[in-house]
């Protein structure tokens, strides 16, 4: 009815951190909803936990979200990564840009959540210029993490949001923090004090 097309097959893992990528509208969550009930997956979403008071609480929970507090972020890769623990089947939905607007960095919470929890990262997209949507292959992240990033943004490369000036550069800040003053590696991919 919308003219979407879904793209690419249905991921064939159980449990993954997804990518919902470009991020520049509240349009895209619908559209994730939409995309998910096509390919049956079921995919949960992480969300300010004020969201989940009052009688707006249950119908979040039922759409597959999870409560976070914010302020207490040197603990969410570890409470998403142990999300996992008990949950035969879980699609944790992550928008690596945080934000609708412009960043000059995602956030990297889905690398080490996915790394912590040793579960593959799925890329999802929205292109609004040609109206598809779909999913991209699996990947653990192998620790590399220019490698890994490379990758990415190579899946994301031509695909644009319903605001493409909306959508920042695919790369994480400590892929800058990697590189010294002289250009040279200082350190491995692997996770920061849970900044």
């Amino acid at each position: 009815m919308t003219g979407w097309t879904p793209d690419g097959d249905r991921p064939d893992v159980s449990r993954f951190v997804l990518i919902a990528a470009p991020h520049t509208t509240n349009w895209d969550f619908i559209y994730l909803i939409v995309f998910a009930a096509y390919y049956e997956l079921q995919v949960s979403w992480m969300g300010k936990a004020s969201l989940f008071r009052g009688p707006f609480g249950p119908v979040m929970r039922a759409l597959g979200g999870i409560p976070v507090q914010r302020h207490k972020r040197e603990n969410l890769v570890v409470s998403m990564a142990r999300a996992f623990d008990d949950r035969p089947v879980l699609g944790l939905v992550v928008p690596a840009e945080g934000t609708r607007a412009h960043v000059d960095y995602w956030k990297s919470g889905f690398y080490h959540i996915a790394r912590t929890a040793n579960v593959p990262i799925i890329m999802s997209y929205l292109d609004y210029t040609k109206k598809t949507g779909g999913f991209g292959p699996a990947f653990f992240p192998s620790g590399d993490l220019g490698r890994d990033m490379d990758s990415v943004r190579k899946f994301y490369e031509g695909r644009q949001g319903k605001y493409p000036a909306h959508f920042g550069r695919i790369r994480l800040r400590e892929e800058d923090e990697l590189v010294d003053a002289d250009g040279n590696l200082s350190a491995t991919g692997s996770p920061p004090s849970q900044r």
